[in-house]
């Protein structure tokens, strides 16, 4: 079980966030603080404001209201030095397909400041922990989905960042490269890497994060352990817990009767 002791300091932090767009309000006040080593299950409905509020921690959003705060300052006026310390998967990521495994992950380190040759010899031994040693030379538009999503996890932990963001990250991986991702992170955290695990997979969130924070309508509508949220929810799983606090009850329904579309002759 993950315990704060006198190391894990605030690596991020959310007063009043706002956001709106066209005077619609995506975000409405987030007030949030993430400490080190911590696995943030970060889930809500689409919608949510889940993507939003990664992209302006990411530095990628401006126009928002209220104070994001990484590494103890605030993103505003810090520079852009605090993005060093940052890897990211996003849900859906465009690679160079003309690009080799190895050209791509050098190309990505020299974004980072590693030097050609460290980040080639990274990149193959990353490359080799995950089965892919002889396709470092091979182009990116011969992988598979799950050999694309291999090559992102490694971009984005090249550099040894900080503070890790991902965004369905397992899409595309087969059964023990999951396992192997899910141990991946318990590794990181235990090192003091902050993990932001957003997906709509339920039970992979319930197993691997420390806290789980659940947006809702642009506001944060449960934050804690699983089994802090249970005991308040009083419900088995965290899809029903999900399902609970969104107010989401008509799946059954649903899907009877789109199956019985499906009938229709």
């Amino acid at each position: 079980m993950w315990t704060i002791n006198a190391e894990h300091s605030v690596i991020l932090s959310m007063e009043d966030l706002t956001m709106s767009y066209g005077g619609h309000y995506v975000l409405k006040g987030i007030n949030l603080e993430v400490l080190r080593g911590q696995i943030i299950g970060y889930i809500g409905p689409n919608g949510a404001g889940k993507s939003t509020t990664v992209r302006i921690m990411l530095g990628l959003q401006k126009g928002y209201g209220g104070k994001v705060s990484l590494f103890g300052e605030d993103i505003r006026t810090s520079g852009v030095a605090y993005k060093g310390r940052i890897g990211y998967v996003p849900e859906t990521a465009e690679v160079y397909d003309m690009l080799t495994a190895r050209e791509y992950l050098v190309f990505s380190g020299g974004c980072y400041g590693i030097d050609e040759k460290r980040a080639e010899r990274k990149g193959r031994l990353l490359m080799d922990q995950f089965g892919l040693a002889d396709a470092f030379d091979a182009r990116l538009s011969s992988f598979s989905k799950g050999m694309r999503q291999k090559v992102l996890i490694i971009s984005s932990l090249l550099h040894n960042p900080d503070l890790l963001f991902f965004d369905e990250p397992l899409s595309g991986l087969d059964a023990n490269s999951v396992l192997v991702f899910k141990e991946i992170l318990a590794r990181l955290a235990e090192q003091g890497k902050t993990i932001f695990y957003s997906s709509h997979i339920m039970d992979i969130v319930e197993k691997i994060s420390h806290r789980i924070v659940l947006l809702y309508d642009g506001r944060i509508a449960a934050d804690g352990s699983f089994e802090e949220l249970k005991a308040q929810n009083k419900e088995g799983t965290l899809e029903e817990i999900f399902n609970q606090l969104t107010g989401f009850h008509q799946h059954a329904q649903i899907a009877e009767d789109f199956v019985s579309i499906v009938k229709e002759v």
